[in-house]
């Protein structure tokens, strides 16, 4: 089942954690070096996304938490921020390690796609890590294009040269 988050009283943060816990093991030495107990520096990173969560993401307006769910198994999920009038930006898109490799990732964005089309004519933007050949593979299946060689990330216009700059277009 695919669900659209519109306020941080929708998430459910223990099974959000367990969907981006790969990622939040590999952050938890990174932004908290000082915490040598593992468990204790992961418990930090978890408290900080969602934090993030709830304050930076849902604090925008116009932002969505997109989750794709079976069994009650939060298994894939992105975040999409609403930059202006037809223009999208993602980020986070993230699948359960248990649940790779099965198409949920494509599934979730192939949803989120459609969902996007019900209300007009719209441009999405992603960075896709230049080595993420798992990610660029669901980006592409999905009908994005890589239209630079250096991404965008839209919400503080900087830039990164490890990342594609990804987009899907939609007119009417």
């Amino acid at each position: 089942m695919l669900h659209k988050l519109t306020a941080f009283a929708q998430i459910d943060g223990r099974k959000l954690m367990d969907l981006y816990q790969e990622g939040n093991r590999e952050n938890a030495p990174y932004f908290f070096p000082e915490i040598k107990e593992q468990a204790l520096a992961l418990k930090k990173v978890e408290q900080r996304f969602l934090e993030y969560v709830e304050t930076d993401f849902f604090g925008r307006n116009g932002s969505e938490y997109w989750i794709l769910e079976e069994d009650g198994v939060w298994i894939s999920a992105l975040r999409l921020y609403k930059i202006s009038e037809e223009f999208y930006y993602m980020e986070a898109l993230e699948t359960h390690p248990d649940f790779r490799k099965r198409g949920y990732a494509a599934r979730l964005l192939a949803g989120v796609i459609e969902d996007l089309k019900t209300r007009g004519p719209f441009r999405l933007c992603d960075c896709v890590g230049k080595n993420n050949a798992a990610s660029l593979g669901v980006h592409r299946k999905c009908g994005f294009e890589t239209v630079s060689d250096q991404a965008v990330n839209y919400l503080d216009n900087s830039s990164n040269q490890r990342c594609y700059g990804m987009e899907y277009t939609f007119h009417l």
